[in-house]
């Protein structure tokens, strides 16, 4: 679920960093790239979609038993932003900012349960607004610092697996067209990086492992103080505990959502259920925080979603070239 949430006037937009060349190097090759953002996307979108069955106050008692609620799931804009930023990679090997804010734009469905802001955004760009004016308008020209850039970002870390620095180059890029606040934009660098290193093929890395090489690669933020706290949590096997430092997107700002999505997903890089049961069952913004872990966890070979929950997970749009 995209967040509106306002950003504090201690940090402000910054302007959009200059685009790169695409990544050179053992994860250069398309093919594998493209199938290593795709398992990222699946598992994003499985969290996305099972994750926003627990608004439904009926699946709650599912939701306390551990067990899946019944029917097909549906996801929200999560998954479809994050289809736009495969779509893209998919062409252009790189983030091109002007290709990503039209493929938002056209691609938006109003009922996916996009915030009022980024809804106006988009219904803008689609009418010909410029996403560089319209972005750092927001919220009195300090920008969204809303997790929104971060929810849609894990497929572009698996995409950049090898090359870590990369994917949070890239991922800073990616999140100005919507969020052009610091905090916004190191959200989304955490998680892009937490995904690349998710997605070693050598193997995920252990969870004390994965946060530190986290931290060396976005800079001093909120978020960053929020993963500091986090790292010095993961014994911790309370999750309710843990979210209540941390919190777990109930404010939908990304220093409110993202340190306790890599909490859970740090724990649980081998095993999607454990970690998508220990992020949903502390509520919050569970679709994204859930999509957020999904995707990280999904990048790694072991950390594929179950078949049956993929299976009644809504099928990817089939205007993502990766989904024909």
């Amino acid at each position: 679920m995209t967040s509106d949430f306002p950003p504090s006037a201690a940090s402000s937009s910054a302007a959009s960093p200059p685009a790169s060349p695409a990544v050179s190097g053992p994860s250069s090759d398309v093919a594998a790239c493209t199938e290593r953002a795709l398992a990222s996307l699946r598992g994003l979108s499985v969290g996305d979609a099972l994750g926003s069955q627990f608004f439904v106050p009926v699946n709650r008692p599912f939701l306390e038993r551990r067990e899946p609620p019944p029917g097909d799931w549906q996801w929200t804009d999560d998954t479809e932003m994050a289809c736009s930023v495969l779509a893209v990679l998919t062409e252009h090997q790189r983030i091109d900012q002007d290709v990503l804010a039209a493929s938002f734009a056209h691609h938006h469905d109003f009922d996916r349960g996009y915030g009022p802001a980024v809804n106006r955004l988009l219904r803008l760009v689609r009418e010909g607004g410029d996403w560089r004016r319209l972005a750092a308008e927001l919220f009195n020209g300090q920008g969204s610092w809303g997790n929104g850039a971060a929810m849609r970002i894990a497929p572009l870390g698996a995409w950049y697996a090898y090359d870590p620095e990369q994917a949070t180059h890239q991922a800073e890029i990616s999140a100005y067209v919507t969020h052009q606040h610091q905090e916004a934009v190191v959200g989304a660098m955490a998680v892009a990086a937490a995904a690349a290193l998710a997605a070693d093929p050598a193997g995920p890395p252990a969870p004390a492992a994965l946060l530190r090489d986290v931290l060396a690669l976005i800079p001093r933020s909120a978020v960053a103080a929020g993963l500091h706290r986090a790292s010095e949590m993961l014994d911790y096997e309370d999750a309710a505990t843990v979210a209540a430092v941390l919190g777990c997107g109930r404010r939908t700002s990304a220093p409110d959502t993202v340190p306790f999505a890599l909490w859970s997903a740090a724990r649980g890089l081998r095993d999607y259920a454990q970690a998508f049961w220990a992020t949903a069952q502390v509520g919050g913004d569970v679709d994204t925080t859930c999509a957020i872990v999904g995707g990280i966890v999904a990048s790694g070979a072991p950390g594929a979603p179950p078949a049956p929950w993929l299976a009644r997970t809504e099928t990817l749009p089939d205007w993502l070239p990766t989904s024909r």
